[in-house]
């Protein structure tokens, strides 16, 4: 199988992923309970005197009537709804929220929300990334030493605490004793009234910035240092290894010139899901730290019920984990010519 064959088929597959994807969201929201009082509650008047006609026209719309018989409901076909659910969530047209009445794209990217979590966890997701694979080289190199078993005890304490917990740990310490850092939000109130010059608004955002991001990447890089170590000490153990220390090559080549490079397809599959999953927010993170961000946007839409917000987020979740996987194969066939030819 040549290199384009390998595309065209990944793309297949990735294609009939979409769509099972589509249909296993549209089976989970059917089922779940809630949704016809959401929206009846949305469209009621809260005085009684509820607008029959109104309601009516947004029963039709949310797609639950297909019309009325003497003020009764006549429920719209299930394949009818699906067929305008499937066009909707291939053109991105997720309706409008319950709880502002807006379109989700514009509460999702005009408010900012889309911005402040791909700021935050893009932050978290490289970082760690970086420093997990970095001390998982290190630690592989010397394994059995007081520094690999202090990293590894290290990572996996991090990687056990839950964020809420890190997170007020870091607020107590660092915004209310030390006063270093704010305890929370994007931006500092008083910016509503007028923003500041530029230069310092990178200063207070970076601020607002820190501690979240330190809270995400002490959580995640322990995850990565350990798959790294665990690869890194596979390929150690190969002969080509023992070949090249043989010949006296340096330390640092055998390291990453031999046996990351060999070690590197786990290490891609990590690094393009984990920068995949971005959109999915940090709920627990952004909450404590009340960031304003995708996160936060999904707790409260479980709140208000927010159905069209639910629907549209694990949508496109799903599809950013789907376009990371369609990218780590890709990324795998350039790397390791062997495997389009399988």
């Amino acid at each position: 199988m040549g290199l384009r064959a390998y595309l065209l088929k990944r793309l297949l597959n990735t294609f009939i992923l979409i769509i099972f994807v589509i249909t296993l969201n549209f089976i989970i929201f059917e089922l779940m309970p809630g949704l016809q009082g959401a929206i009846v509650n949305l469209i009621s008047n809260p005085r009684g005197n509820e607008d029959p006609a109104r309601q009516q026209a947004l029963l039709k719309l949310y797609g639950l009537c297909s019309s009325f018989v003497n003020g009764t409901c006549v429920p719209e076909p299930i394949w009818n709804r699906f067929g305008t659910y499937f066009v909707n969530m291939l053109s991105f047209r997720f309706g409008d929220s319950f709880q502002t009445g807006q379109p989700v794209l514009h509460d999702m990217i005009g408010t900012g929300k889309l911005q402040n979590t791909l700021l935050l966890l893009g932050t978290a997701t490289a970082l760690s990334l970086l420093i997990g694979t970095l001390l998982g080289v290190l630690v592989a190199s010397r394994r059995g030493s007081l520094l690999d078993s202090g990293w590894v005890t290290t990572s996996l304490v991090t990687f056990s605490l839950p964020t809420f917990y890190m997170g007020l740990i870091f607020i107590l310490v660092f915004a209310q004793w030390l006063q270093w850092f704010p305890a929370g939000s994007v931006t500092p109130a008083e910016w509503a009234l007028g923003l500041p010059p530029l230069s310092q608004q990178i200063l207070v955002r970076l601020q607002h910035l820190f501690l979240p991001a330190l809270t995400l990447t002490l959580f995640f890089y322990g995850g990565h240092l350990l798959l790294t170590r665990a690869t890194m000490l596979e390929a150690l153990s190969e002969d080509y290894i023992v070949t090249a220390r043989a010949k006296g090559v340096s330390q640092r080549s055998i390291l990453f010139k031999h046996a990351l490079k060999n070690a590197a397809l786990p290490l891609v599959t990590n690094a393009a899901l984990s920068f995949g999953s971005i959109l999915s927010g940090a709920i627990i993170t952004e909450t404590v730290f009340n960031w304003d961000g995708l996160g936060l946007w999904i707790w409260n839409s479980i709140g208000w019920k927010d159905f069209p917000v639910m629907q549209a987020i694990f949508y496109i979740v799903a599809l950013c984990v789907i376009a990371a996987n369609l990218f780590s194969d890709i990324i795998y066939g350039v790397l390791d010519p062997r495997i389009k030819y399988q």
